[in-house]
């Protein structure tokens, strides 16, 4: 004989569970960095939906404002409603299918995840791969492209693995020469130095909300220039992927800025919006300009710290940007025991991935926490983790 349990019978918590309380944190890794705190009340603000009129105008700003931090006029421009790799994704499965050739340059894991993409769109993949720390030389990528010709070029301007920033005017010279599009991942620089999507010919970019644009994770910001839609317009067979068909995302988005008229295509997060839009209300406040150049003065605070602690930077001078930075553990350091005597500290520092796993630390210099009191008060804590480990400059 079976029975069947009642709702009586079960066991029931006698106190609901404890509110969350997240420890305050400094963070200094390669991401997600702190955001501003405008960002976080206007996360907080009404929840709508997300058909609702005056959220489909919040849409209409959030891209002009997007436009502008990309230095773009690209009509589609819009937050991707899932993370950077999610934004990237949705580049490579619209631009590429099966028969298609991609190049792909690999200056780190970034690199390496941007030719996987490219492969699961079905695209032959040739890859140009450096030892971390170096950059590719576009002498290198032209040959492949005289070898035989590509639709794509695609490549990481900032890697996130080794701190290395590869120079895009050249590889979109090449490029252009051979009519190929170019697509770039530029997660951990948009907003943070100096890109300008349209003067560099770039035909897609995609990056993230929670870098130097200063919101939480949860988008992912591309651009589509008209080179790139007319490819995307122009495939055999529709994307293998349903949510981020850049046809379907447009229903929703607006092929026309002017047209309030959206089809349903997924609900958005709502919240998240709020906050990216208030995130790049802050940076065109500040100013891109002078956003870059409180970048660029919080790393060389940076650089000038960890030379006062005999640490030095892991990529070459002269392949080196501000907004990531990786830096070579001293020898006989436990890199781990020192991440958590800084995480003890109420600090986070990120540490190696792939072949420089266990071999370096990254430190994001980005968005809000490009400041320079923010920056020495990790300079700081790395200091006493440090002597607390044993080292000594």
């Amino acid at each position: 004989m079976t029975t069947t349990a009642t709702m009586s019978d079960r066991a029931t918590p006698s106190v609901a569970p404890p509110p969350l309380n997240p420890p305050e944190r400094l963070l200094m890794g390669p991401g997600p960095s702190n955001p501003d705190p405008r960002v976080l009340a206007a996360m907080g603000l009404n929840p709508i939906g997300h058909l609702d009129p005056y959220f489909v105008e919040t849409m209409n700003q959030t891209m002009e404002a997007l436009r502008n931090v990309f230095r773009t006029r690209n009509h589609h421009t819009v937050p991707i409603s899932a993370t950077g790799s999610a934004g990237l994704e949705t580049i490579m499965m619209n631009l590429l299918e099966p028969g298609d050739s991609a190049i792909v340059c690999v200056i780190g894991y970034f690199g390496q995840r941007l030719a996987e993409l490219a492969r699961r769109a079905g695209a032959d993949v040739r890859t140009v791969e450096v030892p971390p720390g170096e950059v590719v030389d576009p002498a290198d990528v032209e040959k492949l492209f005289a070898e035989r010709p590509a639709k794509l070029l695609a490549f990481v301007h900032a890697e996130t693995t080794t701190g290395a920033y590869q120079s895009i005017p050249e590889m979109v010279e090449v490029a252009r020469r051979y009519d190929a599009l170019v697509a770039i991942d530029c997660v951990t620089s948009l907003g943070g130095v100096p890109l300008e999507i349209d003067a560099l010919g770039v035909d897609a970019a995609g990056s993230c909300s929670q870098k130097c644009i200063g919101a939480p994770p949860g988008l992912g910001p591309i651009t589509i220039g008209p080179r790139a839609m007319a490819a995307a317009r122009a495939r055999k067979h529709k994307p293998s992927t349903w949510y981020f068909d850049l046809a379907l995302l447009f229903q929703y988005w607006g092929e026309d800025g002017a047209n309030r008229t959206r089809a349903f295509h997924h609900t958005a997060p709502v919240a998240s919006i709020y906050g990216f839009h208030e995130a790049l209300r802050i940076i065109l406040e500040e100013g891109l300009e002078a956003r870059w150049d409180r970048h660029r003065t919080a790393h060389d605070t940076l650089v000038r710290g960890l030379d006062r602690l005999g640490l030095s930077l892991f990529p070459p001078e002269a392949n080196r940007g501000p907004t990531i930075n990786v830096i070579n553990v001293p020898a006989g350091v436990d890199e781990a025991a020192v991440r958590r005597r800084l995480l003890g500290m109420g600090v986070e520092m990120g540490g190696g991935l792939g072949a420089l796993a266990g071999k370096v630390w990254r430190v994001g210099v980005m968005g809000y926490n490009a400041q320079v009191p923010r920056v020495e008060r990790f300079v700081g804590a790395l200091d006493e983790a440090l002597r607390a480990e044993g080292y000594s400059a």
